[in-house]
């Protein structure tokens, strides 16, 4: 089985405060129904109100983030699943509960993990 990373920048989510209990309600359902599914791994948001530093294999924290990451933000999921087509039926999934676009990415393999 392969990893899928399904993310979608926080600029990409354009709900009204209204709306947003309800979106809050389909993204929860879709979690749970991944995770009644055995597929999901991982999920969450990315506090942006936590400033990110790069730390280097000495310990040394520098302010910022890589350059050509000018910023990491949103909502992240990983889910494990057997096929491609699967990883993009659960990425319209998301898409619909979140109501926006999802970027989809396969984590290459790692035969010791």
């Amino acid at each position: 089985m392969i990893k899928y990373l399904i993310s979608f920048p926080s600029g990409a989510m354009d709900v009204t405060d209204e709306e947003l209990p309800a979106v809050a309600d389909a993204a929860h359902a879709v979690v749970q129904e991944a995770k009644d599914a055995g597929v999901w791994v991982f999920g969450g948001g990315i506090d942006e109100s936590v400033a990110p530093v790069r730390v280097d294999a000495d310990g040394n924290a520098t302010p910022g983030t890589y350059p050509q990451t000018a910023r990491i933000e949103g909502g992240y999921s990983v889910l494990e699943l057997p096929t491609y087509e699967a990883a993009v039926e659960w990425a319209a999934k998301i898409a619909t509960a979140c109501r926006c676009e999802q970027e989809l990415r396969a984590f290459m393999y790692d035969p010791a993990s």
